[in-house]
């Protein structure tokens, strides 16, 4: 279906829903056709007395959509118009129209797959790609699937690719809406700003700049609440006085978001400074000018150490475009960019998918609840990356969310229910059966919002506890920050904003409002939302500590955990080797052993001690990379002892045992006789030994401990233990350790090099004989080293008779002259062979 002008197409909207069953609305910049399409289809047939689900990205734009839309039709938000998002909702029998946050479709999709009740769901600035917004558009297009066909389905964006969503939802038609914006002139920057530049001074000064050259409210966008609220205050004082500034993010309090989305009274004009939650949904009335610092805050899950942190990145073309529009939507305006034109070039055309970089924890446990732990069953526009999907699982596996097969369990449907990220729902779900539902329910809000405590020139103490006091010094009506304060402050809004998270918690457990709680269970509870983080001082270094997972994590200064023995890091900064811990709780060794003992291993190491030359055996009980406790075992398996000792000589080599000279002559001969007659007979050779201890060596090892004990080894007697009686008597007749020569004597037979066995005799021993001596049933020659009086050979050779009629020649003529004592016949062949002097010969003649 070719794309229409939607003027054209909302008269004949039914007909063209009835014939096609999903539709993409594409809406660019400053159309304002998000609530003017909803309140068309009011009238439409096919809706009957169905309600309509409009889904805004977040809490702020769903209340300010919903507030607009019941201007229009000159009513309040509840009335025909309603909204739904955390903590507030305003609807009520005669709503048509319910602006949702993604995370409350998820909700009633899970309570109500059928969706009964709903005639169309509106997924409003896709372009955001949120994690809810793909679950949410999954999960209804099965729903639609499988429950509900006359559901309908509509996707709107202002900057979306709408060719994969459109061949998503079954090659939906694509509804174009022109638009109806002003022209913003767009200027750049000399020199851009990089993510790690301080950002107050240049974004102040370019501020001040427009107030004077420019008309109408100016619209700052900012990375986050910090470089806010450091721009507002450089620029307090500076600013004429008919200027105000007003912060917006999203854990603002609702009153002072909506002062600063609200029309500036005549004869003022105002300032305000937003993170992208201004950048699409919000329609701040009066801006003709945006600055725009180019950045945005992005999370960044890296599944290989369960972490999230926070990245400031530039922003894609595609979110600079909607952020210039801002400042088109009720007059000409212009746009201040705060970097380099060569620099939008290289931008990315459009911001990437949530769900390739976040922690699919939350995912994972929502498709286990909705029976679909296998997310390829789903239809994705961006399926979720398979390692931190899987990761995501390993984690609701520890946390008891699902079983081995991603089942949900009976634990992890209540967590479900909560709607809160698995880790906190564990969190309160044990905490309540213990009693501290009250600690819980404020640490609950603590982890999920941001930190209370503002740094006052340092990073403020991580201890929770801290955190938990000044909640309840706030609930008595006390100041949150303490005298004694001097790292930090706890501004008023902050910790309001989390106890009224906190309250909510409270109220949906039914917990007292009032009640304080231990403090001194932090440590605990946390470890619960956070198991695999938690963390043992390293021996003798102060603020060092060693995470279960091995990682090393550090205190950005000395504090008051510093000297902990153990910990639960909440919050940790991955991106240095050493992570750094920003929010972390106490807690003791024996609470960890009675609430994670099922977790604890215990290790009985068996193992050789190189520096000692000994086998010594020790009971060590892990968590993950953390050691508990650990000492020596009396009564060591000595199979368990016999091992490392094997493992020791590995390590040491054959050296460690007791090598006299017969015990190396037979490792000698079974190598020689493995080498010329194959398999049959066992490989002697050094290297092969130390493969194989473990076969010839560990029977006879039991009861030694020490590289001492070894020496009271009968070596030959265990290198010829795997002989058999045949080859035990083979090896005495192919391999003997001595030959008698012509002289009478017995000579010994050096088998070192098993190619080549080597004779080493006095040449005259062996007068009289012809024939070289032959071994291994006479397959393989001696090497004869034919030796001097002096014991040096003055020849080498196999053939004897050879060198008697050749070589001997030259040989008796070189040595009559060096030893004429003794005898050197000119026929060695028919000579007496002897081993004495020629003297001696005619003495004993």
């Amino acid at each position: 279906m070719p794309d229409l002008p939607i003027d054209d197409v909302l008269p004949n909207l039914t007909a063209a829903l009835r014939e096609r069953t999903e539709a993409v609305l594409q809406a660019p910049t400053g159309a304002g056709k998000t609530t003017r399409v909803p309140l068309a289809l009011l009238g439409e047939p096919w809706l009957g007395d169905d309600r309509l689900l409009m889904l805004e990205p977040r809490r702020l734009a769903a209340r300010s959509a919903a507030q607009y839309m019941a201007r229009q039709l000159g009513e309040d938000a509840g009335e025909t118009v309603g909204y739904r998002v955390r903590m507030d909702t305003r609807v009520s029998a005669q709503t048509r129209i319910e602006v949702v946050t993604e995370g409350v479709l998820t909700r009633m999709l899970q309570d109500d797959p059928a969706l009964e009740g709903v005639g169309a769901v509106l997924f409003d600035e896709f372009h955001e790609r949120n994690l809810q917004a793909d679950l949410g558009l999954a999960l209804a297009l099965q729903a639609r699937e499988v429950f509900r066909p006359d559901l309908r389905v509509l996707v709107m964006s202002a900057t979306l690719d709408t060719g994969p969503i459109a061949g998503l939802v079954d090659d939906a038609p694509l509804i174009q809406s022109e638009g109806r914006s002003y022209p913003v002139e767009v200027h750049y920057a000399d020199q851009p700003i990089s993510p790690g530049d301080r950002l107050a001074p240049p974004v102040a000064a370019m501020v001040q700049e427009v107030l004077r050259d420019t008309e109408g409210d100016v619209l700052v966008f900012l990375p986050g609440a910090g470089e806010i609220r450091r721009t507002e205050s450089r620029l307090e004082g500076d600013v004429p006085g008919d200027v105000t500034l007003h912060p917006l993010f999203g854990n603002l309090p609702p009153g002072e978001q909506d002062a600063a989305i609200a029309p500036s009274p005549d004869g003022e004009r105002k300032v305000v400074l937003a993170t992208d939650i201004a950048e699409t949904s919000l329609t701040i009335e009066g801006v003709r000018v945006v600055v725009d610092s180019g950045l945005r805050r992005a999370p960044r899950f890296d599944a290989t150490t369960g972490m999230t942190r926070l990245e400031t990145v530039r922003v894609s073309q595609a979110s600079a475009d909607q952020r210039t529009g801002r400042a088109g939507r009720v007059a000409p305006g212009t746009c201040y960019r705060l970097w380099t034109k060569r620099t939008q070039h290289h931008l990315d055309p459009h911001t990437a998918p949530e769900i390739e970089n976040a922690d699919l924890a939350p995912l994972a446990l929502e498709l286990a609840k909705w029976g679909t732990p296998d997310p390829s069953a789903l239809r994705w526009l961006d399926p979720p990356p398979d390692d931190t999907y899987e990761q995501a699982q390993a984690l609701l596996q520890r946390l008891g969310a699902v079983d081995r097969d991603g089942t949900i369990t009976d634990h992890g449907r209540e967590m479900a229910e909560l709607g809160l990220h698995p880790r906190l729902a564990h969190m309160l779900l044990n905490a309540q059966a213990l009693g501290h539902g009250a600690v819980a329910c404020d640490l609950a809000a603590l982890l999920s919002e941001r930190d209370i405590f503002k740094g006052q020139g340092e990073a403020p103490d991580v201890d929770l506890r801290l955190r938990l006091e000044a909640l309840h010094r706030l609930r008595r009506g006390e100041r949150p920050t303490p005298n004694h304060a001097r790292s930090y402050v706890v501004p008023y809004g902050a910790v309001g904003h989390v106890r009224k998270v906190a309250d909510h918690w409270r109220a949906k457990l039914g917990v007292d409002r009032e009640a304080e709680g231990n403090v001194e269970v932090a440590g605990l509870l946390t470890a619960f939302a956070y198991p695999d983080r938690l963390a043992q001082r390293r021996e003798g270094q102060s603020g060092r500590f060693r995470l279960r997972t091995g990682r090393a994590a550090t205190l950005p200064r000395p504090q008051l955990l510093s000297d902990a023995d153990y910990l639960v890091a909440a919050h940790v900064d991955a991106r240095r080797q050493e992570n750094r811990i920003f929010l972390a709780a106490p807690l003791s060794e024996d609470e960890i052993v009675d609430y994670f003992g099922d977790q604890i291993e215990t290790e009985m190491r068996v193992a050789w001690d190189a520096e000692r030359e000994r086998v010594r055996a020790r009971r060590r009980e892990q968590l993950g990379a953390l050691t508990l406790t650990e000492g020596p075992v009396e009564a060591p398996d000595p199979t368990a002892v016999a091992e490392a000792l094997v493992e020791g000589i590995r390590e040491a080599g054959l050296g460690l045992l007791p090598w006299t000279d017969h015990a190396r002559q037979l490792q000698h001969r079974i190598q020689f006789l493995h080498h010329h007659l194959g398999d049959d007979w066992p490989d002697a050779h050094d290297e092969a030994l130390l493969d194989t201890l473990e076969d010839w060596l560990l029977p006879h090892l039991y009861g030694l401990k020490r590289a001492d004990d070894l020496q009271q080894l009968n070596l030959p007697q265990i290198l010829r233990d795997p002989l058999s009686y045949d080859q035990r008597d083979r090896l005495e007749e192919w391999a003997p350790t001595h030959v008698t020569v012509p002289s009478g004597f017995d000579r010994a037979i050096d088998y070192s090099d098993p190619e080549a066995p080597v004779l080493a005799v006095r040449l005259q021993e062996l007068f009289g004989r012809t024939e070289t001596p032959r071994i291994a049933d006479g397959r393989v020659p001696l090497t004869l080293h034919l030796l001097s009086p002096a014991q040096r050979p003055v020849q080498i050779t196999q053939d004897l008779e050879g060198f008697w009629r050749g070589t001997y020649h030259e040989v008796r003529k070189d040595m009559r002259g060096r030893y004429p004592k003794h005898y050197w016949p000119e026929d060695p062949i028919d000579a007496p062979a002897t081993h004495t002097t020629k003297a001696r010969m005619d003495a004993d003649a």
